[in-house]
């Protein structure tokens, strides 16, 4: 089983405290460019991979998507989904993603935002979420950049978020790397960007987009605490077709 973090309550309390948690999908600096690679949703069958509070559910109906799935290993993210969900057309699920089974050609699009990273059997859930697209179907998401998954070596420092900074600690050494990021000891899955589109592929995808997600000067301007992630992107996004 995935580690599930998310109900541990001093991380739920943190985490629950960042501005993507109190403000949705605006407060992710991502999220303009995520949102680029998505298909029109009119009519669409959607699956939310680690839906979290469900702000993507919630959007993708108000775009006219026809029924939305969120899957999350969290109860208490699951909770708060719930709670403030009034839609009959989204339905939210827990389960988790390293057993994850759905049903096959079911979906227009798999979507998942900063989740995937925690998973060991990336290449089962790629085959997964395969087998439950339609023919064209879309898979658009998100993971923490490999540049950040591999930490640096010991001696050198932080940024203020308590992310790595440069030089990269064994990068083609792919595993399990543990980190203090709201709480002690979270695991996230190390794998390079070529291992990430290589199990696409052999999943059956073809790549339509790739982007290193890091802020412009004009972000850096208003968001000064941004500038380290100028010079290391954060964020891989990606998306594919079935």
């Amino acid at each position: 089983m995935a580690q599930n973090i998310y109900d541990n309550e001093g991380f739920f309390a943190e985490y629950s405290r960042l501005p993507r948690s109190i403000d949705g999908l605006d407060a992710a600096p991502e999220w303009p460019a995520l949102r680029a690679m998505l298909p029109n949703l009119h009519g669409k069958n959607v699956v939310d991979l680690g839906c979290g509070f469900g702000w993507f559910c919630r959007w993708a109906r108000e775009r006219g998507a026809a029924h939305v799935l969120g899957i999350d290993v969290s109860q208490k993210m699951l909770e708060r989904a719930k709670s403030e969900t009034h839609d009959p057309a989204i339905t939210y699920v827990r389960a988790d993603m390293e057993r994850l089974e759905l049903p096959a050609a079911s979906f227009d699009l798999a979507y998942s935002s900063l989740a995937f990273h925690y998973l060991e059997d990336f290449r089962r859930l790629a085959s997964t979420i395969h087998r439950a697209l339609k023919a064209e179907g879309h898979l658009v998401f998100s993971v923490e950049h490999p540049i950040y998954t591999a930490p640096s070596k010991p001696g050198f420092v932080t940024n203020s978020s308590g992310r790595a900074m440069w030089p990269l600690d064994g990068y083609l050494d792919e595993g399990p790397r543990s980190t203090d990021w709201l709480a002690k000891g979270v695991i996230k899955q190390h794998r390079t960007v070529a291992t990430y589109i290589n199990t696409l592929v052999d999943a059956g995808f073809t790549i339509s987009h790739l982007d290193e997600w890091g802020p412009t000067r004009e972000h850096i301007a208003a968001h000064p605490d941004w500038a380290d992630d100028h010079q290391r992107p954060p964020f891989l996004l990606m998306s594919a077709r079935s």
